[in-house]
């Protein structure tokens, strides 16, 4: 029924993994053609063992050729009715090829494509390449009818039809990125293609240093094949679909052309020049359209790449990255644009850039209020032109939408220093805003969560959105107050939003501070349970759990939790949400304002509130 080529070459710790996964499919009727690419360490002796006790393996091998000439190689080993490629470092979930194999065969379409997620440390994440495109599932569609599958350009999240392969006589070259040329032939020719949104395939991103290629991509070869590839696809397109030429545009400028950004930076004089070439022959194709979808900052340091001013995009590429580069915004005519001095007129109209950036610089109870004061800029320009604008903001229940309106009046743009990754500041042009929250506008609500929203306005310009902020920076939420039997409890969100939170919580934490590396927590429970508690911490994006003892005496506890037991999430960021399980699951009410923060072995850990005003953990790399 289906052919199975794996390449590897140099694999030896994953491929046993990727190939287990591709034994245990509920689709039988397959064969797996493993291709050796001249490995040096012992992946082709785990491949070899595989072959000796499945007899639907067979394996190959070959001096390094490269991936894209090994699955050549297993295209003409092959001798099954459909076609489906994995790379030897990912994991292939059970039924993923019994799903798109069902799929071709109840459609006739030509191929099945399906989600995919990232391997990270052990835990899968979604992966921003498929996230969208793989929202619902759509039998015999095509990328003229989807265009997100613009980004459906890697090879082995798919099943092919092989008497369509053979048909379109599709073959990798001989370089990185060799999937992309392939698979946008495929989309563009194909009479229809089945999406499916289940997750089909995992992607791997390895732990080592010297990993895979896309981990690479700053090298001067990887980003050659890159760009090669990119002008391959680029043709396909315009000669079969040429309407989706400026999604592709849009795309590529966005993420390829801004790694050839960050090369010129990383690497400067040392870069080969035929890399800025192969650049800048794909940028004189793009037309304007596609210029206008990108980003304000990208488009600019796109634009100087694109007029091999090179010295002069390392310098503004610096300014991005440290946030001091906030160009003017004005109006002109009914629209609005940015100015630079090195952008021409046809690239400064703004469309998404104007959107509205906010963040509490303070929040404290006083007098009985809860009294707040914050910023709000237009993305990240120079606000000064704009003038003076009217601010109001409200409070909005998630759920029923009821508003709880908090302050308003006019502002000027200012200039204010504000914090901009770990110990740093950039100074921002921006308005300041401020409002006050008495307590008794929520006394006779039900429990539930108010977000803060702040609006700017002016004549030909409204922006409106969540405040929000970084949780690493000022302020702390205040305590929370009883209203009658409710919490109302300030708290920001998984992402950073403010809001209230009205619930109903016995289960008190009084105390809670940093001693000896562990976090002390006290406090008292509203009734005790039958089993024996403990404390729960679960990750929030995979649900991985650790627990710590509870020392119960009557109704009060005592919890020490030891951060170097708490296991590394292998990511920048993760959260970890705490709750009390005695028999039944208990989230706490925190009354205190300690928010505690430590270093723990090259980890830094907060104590915060969730969204729901419980205790949470933020966690995240020290460096």
């Amino acid at each position: 029924m289906l052919s199975v080529i794996i390449p590897f070459h140099n694999v030896e710790k994953y491929v046993g993994e990727c190939l287990e996964s591709v034994a245990r499919q509920t689709l039988r009727d397959i064969e797996v053609i493993c291709v050796d690419d001249g490995s040096t360490d012992g992946s082709a002796a785990v491949a070899a063992a595989m072959c000796a006790v499945d007899d639907r393996f067979r394996l190959i091998s070959q001096d390094n050729v490269g991936p894209g000439m090994a699955r050549n190689v297993g295209v003409r080993h092959a001798t099954r009715r459909y076609l489906a490629f994995v790379d030897g470092d990912d994991v292939v979930p059970r039924v993923a090829f019994a799903k798109m194999v069902a799929s071709l065969e109840s459609t006739g379409s030509d191929l099945a494509c399906g989600n995919a997620k990232r391997l990270i440390g052990g835990h899968l994440m979604p992966s921003w390449a498929h996230r969208a495109a793989f929202k619902k599932s759509m039998k015999r569609t095509h990328i003229t009818r989807h265009p997100l599958l613009i980004r459906d350009r890697m090879v082995w999240n798919k099943v092919f039809r092989r008497s369509f392969w053979d048909e379109l006589r599709l073959a990798f070259p001989d370089r990185m990125y060799e999937d992309q040329p392939v698979t946008m032939a495929a989309h563009v020719r194909a009479a229809s293609v089945d999406v499916l949104r289940e997750v089909v395939y995992h992607w791997r991103q390895r732990d080592e240093a010297e990993s895979s290629i896309t981990q690479r991509k700053l090298e001067p070869d990887n980003l050659r094949d890159r760009l090669l590839s990119v002008c391959d696809a680029s043709r396909i397109l315009r000669g079969g679909a040429p309407d989706l030429a400026a999604a592709f545009d849009t795309d590529t400028l966005d993420i390829d052309m801004h790694v050839v950004v960050e090369a010129v930076a990383h690497h400067g004089d040392t870069l080969p020049p035929d890399i800025v070439d192969l650049a800048v022959s794909y940028l004189d194709q793009v037309p304007l359209s596609g210029w206008l979808g990108l980003p304000f900052e990208r488009r600019l340091l796109v634009h100087l790449l694109h007029r091999r001013e090179l010295d002069t995009l390392a310098g503004v590429f610096a300014e991005v990255e440290s946030g001091a580069l906030q160009p003017m915004v004005r109006r002109h005519g009914r629209s609005w644009i940015a100015e630079h001095s090195r952008m021409p007129d046809r690239l400064t109209p703004l469309s998404g850039d104007l959107a509205l950036t906010s963040r509490l610089v303070r929040l404290d109870w006083h007098e009985g209020k809860l009294h707040g004061e914050g910023r709000v800029s237009i993305g990240r320009f120079d606000a000064g032109a704009v003038g003076r604008v009217k601010l109001r903001t409200w409070l909005k229940e998630r759920k029923s939408g009821a508003r709880i309106p908090l302050g308003h009046g006019t502002a000027i743009p200012t200039w204010a220093e504000i914090p901009w990754g770990d110990d740093s500041t950039v100074l921002e042009s921006g308005y300041d805003f401020a409002f006050a929250l008495d307590p008794s506008a929520l006394a006779s609500r039900r429990p539930g969560h108010w977000e803060l929203h702040v609006e700017l306005r002016r004549p030909g310009l409204l922006l409106n959105g969540k405040v929000g902020g970084p949780r690493w920076a000022p302020p702390t939420a205040p305590a929370p107050v009883r209203l009658g039997d409710l919490w109302l409890t300030p708290v920001r969100t998984f992402r950073g939003s403010w809001g209230i939170r009205l619930s109903r919580r016995n289960t008190v934490v009084r105390e809670c501070h940093v001693h000896d590396d562990e976090l002390v927590i006290s406090g008292e429970l509203g009734r005790v349970g039958d089993g024996e508690p403990v404390l729960r911490l679960i990750r929030r994006h995979d649900a991985e759990e650790v627990y710590f003892p509870v020392a119960l005496k009557g109704h009060a506890f005592t919890a020490r939790l030891a951060f170097a037991e708490i296991d590394d999430s292998k990511q920048e960021q993760a959260w970890w949400d705490v709750v009390l399980d005695h028999g039944k699951v208990v989230r706490f009410a925190v009354e205190t304002a300690a928010r505690p923060e430590v270093e723990v072995r090259g980890r830094r850990f907060l104590v915060d509130r969730g969204e729901d005003g419980g205790l949470m953990i933020r966690e995240k790399s020290a460096s």
